[in-house]
Order: C-alpha cells, then structure tokens, then sequence
C-alpha cells in the first residue's frame, strides 16, 4: 500500500449538530497521564486484578512532524489496581514508525495483546502502513517487541490499519480498513477516487490473519469496534469518514450483514454489551460549540442518543471501556484543560443500564 494511504483527518467534512443533554452527570473523571506533548488514542483492560490503559504518546501530535522521525508515537502501557494510581509498565517503540491507536485484547492463552498501528513517515509524508502487534507474558509485567502483522496475501495490499481485534470462543476477529490501489500492468497505480476497503479477519494467534468478510460500503469507511452479544452474534460499531455512524449485525458465522444508520457523525468507536444484552457506544460527538466525548444508546428508532458527556474539548475521544464491581470505566483522551492528556471516567453502571430500558426508547 506504498504511496496510495490517504492521512485522516480528525475534523474533515465534518457536520457538527445542535447541542445535546446528557442524563448522566454523576461520575468521576481522573487524570492519568500528561507527560506528553501530545497523548492520545486510548483503550482500557482489566486483566487479573489489575486495570490496563494504553494510549500514544508522541512529541509533536496526531502525526510526525517534517523531520524524518520527529514525533514518533510510542505506546505507553500503565497498570493499576484501583483505577486512580497508575505505574507504567511498558512503553512500546520501533524504529522508523509512528505507532498508534494501540487496542487491548486478552489472549486466549491468557495474555494481554496489544494491537497498534504502524506508520511509516518521511519528511511529514506518510509512506506505508504496516499493522503491529505485541504480547505480554502469563504475569501482564513484560511484553514483547512489536512484530508485523502476517496478513493474507488477498487482502494485505488493502489493509494498511487493523483497528482492533475481538476474541470469541478462541478466534479472533479483527476489523480494518484500506484504500484500494489500482491495478494497470502488474503494478500500483493511485486512482483519482480510491476506493475504502473495510473487511473483517479471522485470526487463531493474533498475528496472522486471513479474509472473512469484504465490505463495499458508501462514506469511506474505517474505524470500527467489534463485540458479542450474549448468543454469539456480532456487533460492530463504524466510522464513516463522509457519512453517519454504522451499526453491523450478523449471527455466525458472520457473512450475512445488515447495517443500520445511527444518525450522526461519530469518531473513536467503542462499544460494550452490557449486563442487559444492550449496547452502550462511546464516541466522539461533533456539536456546534465543538467536539466531545460521549457515551450514547440506541433509541427505538436506531439512532444514537447521548446519556454522558464527559469533560472533553476539541481533540478528543477514542475511549476504551471495561465494566468491573458495578461500574463502567471509560479511558479517553482530551484537550479541554490545554495540551492533550489522559483521563479515566468512573460512572455507575446502574445509571447507564436505566437509560437503556426507558419506556419512550
């Protein structure tokens, strides 16, 4: 994929919407790290008894600077027993790349896998993508030296970003996303509208990886959170770059879809199934006075409907969440108190699950 990724940008094309209430307002927000110039891109695990949180943290911002290697992002990995203190525990680096958007999973083996991007970026132009992955051991205390990806040959010159990858009764589903190169002569041509592939993968290890679905949808589609409803069947939650937010359902073995429209725009998916079998997504939420971090349900009408509003500011969302002791905690990043940093959200999960069982939804 060599010379035919497009650079996303956060605010493009964007339509931000009226303001929107929030009926959770009760919860706890902690700042976790801001030793960075610019940390961003967050997820969050519990593993053992311990949480996770993982983000990037780089010294210029969401991409390097003009100098070969300026900004460089690295992937912080910190752990804490009770959400408020942090250690960090690894930092994960690779020469010549720009690592991003770092995706927690655990193993079925019992490890913590983290899942990131890897760009390739010289004097300021982003040259290749190459997806990376790295392990921790049985303890969560050491972890690996990032590794590429082996991906399938069908797919792998259109898949430049593994966004994130689900376990489920030992597989490994993954969702990703490219931009198609054309083909004239044996060799990559760059078309003046390139299509956006996304597709969904199956792995066994969580490194090698093999086609299980191609998508052909409209809006240039990209960031997606993948998870399981108590019966099996799949959810995935979609960005559009041009378009609304997507909800994807499918039962095993996952080859049939139905998309449905949410409504809005939305940035930085994640998604969790509650106790109740509902969804609860996380987002970035674009408004007139500006983008937030939201967490949203679905009405009866399908369409997304803000429930929390955390303290958030301009470059903002991509939380990750995990539902311990009767409570959701949700990382995210913000800039609202200045330079970019990370934070941690507490809020009670009774709270959240009313929401999704109210009459006039």
């Amino acid at each position: 994929m060599k010379h035919s990724l497009l650079l996303l940008t956060v605010f493009a094309l964007t339509v931000f919407v009226s303001e929107t209430p929030a009926q959770i307002t009760d919860f706890e927000v902690i700042k976790v790290y801001d030793s960075a110039s610019h940390s961003a891109f967050t997820d969050l695990v519990r593993f053992g008894d311990a949480f996770y949180i993982t983000f990037r943290a780089s010294t210029a911002g969401h991409v390097p600077g003009k100098k070969t290697g300026e900004g460089d992002g690295t992937i912080p990995v910190l752990t804490s027993k009770d959400g408020k203190s942090w250690q960090k525990v690894a930092e994960l680096t690779k020469t010549a790349f720009d690592l991003r958007d770092p995706k927690l999973s655990i193993t079925p083996d019992g490890r913590i896998m983290v899942l990131m991007g890897g760009s390739v970026y010289v004097d300021g132009k982003l040259l290749d993508r190459q997806p990376q992955v790295s392990f921790s051991d049985k303890d969560g205390r050491n972890f690996s030296e990032p590794q590429p990806l082996i991906i399938a040959p069908a797919i792998k010159n259109e898949l430049g970003w593994l966004w994130r990858t689900a376990w489920h009764n030992g597989i490994g589903y993954g969702a990703g996303y490219g931009v198609a190169a054309a083909q004239t002569g044996g060799k990559q041509t760059e078309p003046d509208e390139p299509a956006w592939i996304f597709s969904l993968t199956k792995t066994i290890d969580g490194v090698h990886y093999g086609l299980l679905k191609r998508f052909e949808l409209p809006n240039k589609p990209n960031e997606a959170a993948v998870r399981f409803l108590k019966n099996g069947d799949m959810r995935i939650f979609l960005r559009c770059e041009s378009g609304n937010g997507l909800l994807g359902s499918a039962a095993a073995p996952y080859t049939d879809w139905k998309w449905d429209d949410l409504g809005i725009r939305i940035g930085g998916p994640e998604l969790i199934v509650l106790p109740n079998d509902k969804l609860l997504f996380g987002h970035r939420l674009y408004e007139t006075s500006g983008a937030s971090t939201v967490l949203s349900v679905q009405g009866k009408d399908g369409k997304l409907r803000v429930i929390a509003k955390f303290p958030s500011k301009g470059d903002t969302s991509y939380p990750g969440f995990v539902i311990y002791e009767n409570k959701l905690y949700a990382s995210y990043y913000s800039s609202h108190e200045g330079k970019t940093s990370i934070y941690l959200a507490i809020v009670p999960l009774d709270k959240i699950v009313a929401e999704t069982e109210k009459p006039l939804m």
